[in-house]
């Protein structure tokens, strides 16, 4: 996708975080891009801010849960009324629960699993005939904790092994039907994730913007090139 003007992009979990830095890096190409939320409210919110900036591209909020296959499909089918056609999917939405195995409840090991593993599977099924359509591109945001385990993060571990493991094999079942598909795993990124508030002692961490830009580059990348598997870490960590 050398030129991704009027290209139309589907981020989960746009309204804030990871998912609006890679939205305003889009909407920066030209690219028309639907942002979800559980909260239209929240959607509505970030929407505004990604309007207010005045980039080319045009942006949909929309209210979604990732964990209801038909709601993501009733996303799938506003996106394509306002703007015609799937060709970008970014998986992003996702939480973290963190604790001993002893204090881990079973509703945090159920909410950890189903936003950041069967979310995913819900965002691809709602979205892959569409990627099918335009040849398009698939993008999961997984983490480090992918392939890195701590205590304390038994379900975040999981979940992100899990979706590791999803999104390389998906790559293997589309990849002749020419749809690319590449897993983001960032480390340390300065987010609200986890209760934190982004501030100047995060100024060593990953921003949003680089990993929007990241997705950028992903995207111009030659057709016949495919880095499936991307981990990204703080150059310089604290």
């Amino acid at each position: 996708m050398e030129n991704l003007t009027n290209k139309t992009a589907y981020v989960t979990g746009g309204s804030k975080g990871i998912g609006y830095g890679i939205a305003e890096k889009l909407m920066a190409q030209g690219v028309n891009v639907i942002i979800t939320s559980r909260s239209q409210q929240s959607a509505n919110k970030a929407a505004g801010e990604l309007e207010k900036v005045g980039h080319p591209g045009k942006v949909l909020a929309v209210e979604a849960d990732v964990r209801d296959l038909e709601s993501q499909q009733r996303a799938i089918d506003l996106a394509k009324q306002e703007f015609g056609t799937l060709d970008i999917v970014v998986a992003n939405a996702g939480i973290g629960h963190f604790a001993p195995i002893q204090e881990l409840t079973p509703k945090q090991w159920q909410e950890t699993i189903d936003i950041n593993l069967t979310g995913v599977f819900n965002t691809v099924k709602a979205t892959i005939d569409g990627l099918a359509e335009s040849k398009g591109y698939l993008i999961t945001i997984a983490s480090l904790a992918g392939t890195n385990f701590f205590a304390k993060g038994s379900a975040y571990n999981a979940s992100k092994f899990g979706l590791v493991g999803f999104t390389q094999a998906v790559m293997l079942d589309v990849r002749q039907q020419g749809i690319k598909v590449t897993t983001i795993m960032p480390g340390s990124v300065a987010t609200h994730f986890d209760g934190n508030t982004p501030d100047s002692s995060d100024a060593w961490k990953i921003q949003i913007e680089d990993l929007g830009q990241l997705v950028v580059d992903l995207l111009k990348m030659p057709a016949r090139t495919l880095p499936s598997k991307v981990e990204v870490r703080p150059s310089q960590p604290a």
